[in-house]
């Protein structure tokens, strides 16, 4: 896997401290990326072209080299990842948490990518390591990171009926229900119809 920001941007070589080469991607950023993930890779007819743009969308810069073996392996980690989103409490979540992160995380270690990123943490097994391990490892830790600071499970499946898309859960107030402010407003305009007598839905 490619490291995410250039040499160049660094500030001893020019580069602004508060620019790209410090940006990191957030715990709940990254959680959010593996959501966007596991929805993208949910269907057979994803293609790498796909993958890699989610992945740029969430902040991976290029160059990103997919391959149709990256997407295929990077679906069975999104199944087992959709699992944990799907956990009806935090308990089972976290239990299934723990499985992944036991089979398929190695020890904790911090990388810069040779001198070309801020200093972060990883649980893949190197800095080459596939994108389906990096996939899994990155998602993991973020999911359990906020399952430790929220000590609730960290999202869900979109309530809508014509929605399978999950989500990660708010930080505070009502719980979350749909994956989007669209699936959301569809559901409510379905609710008020269904609600009006028969003679009026025409």
């Amino acid at each position: 896997m490619p490291p995410k920001k250039q040499l160049q941007d660094r500030p001893e070589n020019g580069g602004d401290a508060r620019g790209d080469w410090y940006t990191r991607h957030s715990v709940l950023q990254t959680a959010q990326r593996a959501a966007a993930l596991v929805n993208v890779l949910a269907g057979e007819k994803s293609t790498p072209e796909d993958v890699a743009a989610v992945l740029r969308e969430h902040g991976e810069a290029d160059p990103l080299e997919v391959s149709r073996e990256d997407v295929k392996q990077m679906r069975v980690v999104a199944g087992s990842l959709r699992d944990v989103f799907t956990s009806p409490d935090v308990a089972e979540a976290a239990t299934r948490l723990n499985r992944l992160l036991a089979e398929g995380s190695g020890p904790a270690r911090l990388t810069s990518h040779g001198g070309r990123t801020p200093w972060h943490i990883h649980l893949d097994g190197d800095d080459e390591a596939p994108w389906s391990e990096w996939f899994l490892a990155s998602s993991c830790m973020a999911m359990a990171v906020l399952i430790w600071d929220r000590q609730r499970p960290p999202g869900g499946v979109c309530a809508s009926s014509r929605c399978t898309n999950v989500y990660v859960a708010g930080g505070s107030g009502a719980p979350r229900r749909y994956c989007s402010g669209r699936c959301a407003t569809r559901e409510r305009v379905a609710s008020h119809r269904r609600s009006r007598p028969a003679s009026e839905r025409n």
